[in-house]
């Protein structure tokens, strides 16, 4: 199938899948009214082999050091797969499946799937990255820009609301230091800890409220910006690579979901 954009369709809600531009959602509307930061910095891309920053774009396999090109100098940031096309491999009722086949830069061969499916009231993103050569240690996330305002007469401002076990200190270097620390007030550009899950509530006042939730334990919130809020569940913290690998092998893929459930105000 070609990589066209797809647009899924169920009961008042639309999402966008942009397969030749990254694997990203490029759009997700709820009664007509667009959730999703639009523009330069926009929709939902995936954050796969790695989330979030490695240091020095350098990491670890066994012995040997490999190392990413520095697209946020001087570390390397959000993976590869964001930047390639990905191909349609099915698109039936209310959900679509593409896939990306890893290259150069990354120097391991795998393939990552990632499964849209949308209901009247949800979003399930699903993303798995296998290996049927040589093991590899990767991360899952998810980059989403939610519109930290959705227009309208008197509209507010997105409210955020989780409670996090702990925040990942945050360097000078925007690099988690190894040391978890109370959760602090934002704005945020951090990494905290939810070891029941990630859950975390976006409530437009009178509008929208959405519900970010994933099994997984790590996510950073990103607000250090006017228009948007960046609720990013992911496999493990920035510079995971290097602090807490998990690896995907020709018997284990590595697999997560993120689910936004929505309902009116």
């Amino acid at each position: 199938m070609s990589n066209d954009d797809i647009t899924l369709t169920a009961g008042d809600a639309e999402v966008d899948v942009l397969p030749g531009n990254g694997g990203r959602v490029g759009g997700l509307r709820v009664g007509g009214t667009e959730l999703l930061r639009q523009g330069e910095r926009f929709g939902c891309f995936p954050m796969v082999p790695w989330c979030g920053r490695i240091r020095d774009g350098r990491f670890l396999d066994g012995a040997v050091v490999r190392q990413m090109p520095l697209n946020a100098p001087p570390n390397a940031i959000h993976g590869t797969a964001r930047d390639g096309a990905w191909r349609v491999a099915r698109v039936a009722d209310g959900e679509a499946v593409i896939t990306y086949d890893l290259v150069e830069p990354w120097p391991y061969p795998g393939r990552v799937t990632q499964v849209v499916a949308l209901t009247p009231d949800s979003l399930s993103l699903t993303m798995s990255v296998e290996t049927y050569e040589a093991s590899f240690p990767a991360q899952i996330g998810w980059h989403p820009w939610f519109n930290r305002n959705l227009g309208g007469e008197g509209a507010q401002d997105v409210r955020l609301d989780f409670s996090p076990a702990w925040q990942e200190e945050r360097g000078d270097d925007h690099l988690p230091t190894g040391n978890r620390v109370e959760p602090k007030p934002g704005p945020w550009d951090d990494c905290f800890g939810m070891p029941g899950g990630v859950d975390v509530t976006l409530t437009w006042p009178g509008q929208l409220e959405l519900k970010v939730s994933s099994r997984e334990e790590w996510v950073v919130v990103y607000d250090e910006q006017e228009a948007a809020v960046c609720v990013e569940p992911q496999t493990g913290p920035p510079n995971g690579l290097n602090t807490l690998p998990r690896l995907v092998t020709p018997l284990e893929p590595l697999e997560a979901t993120t689910v936004w459930s929505w309902r009116r105000l």
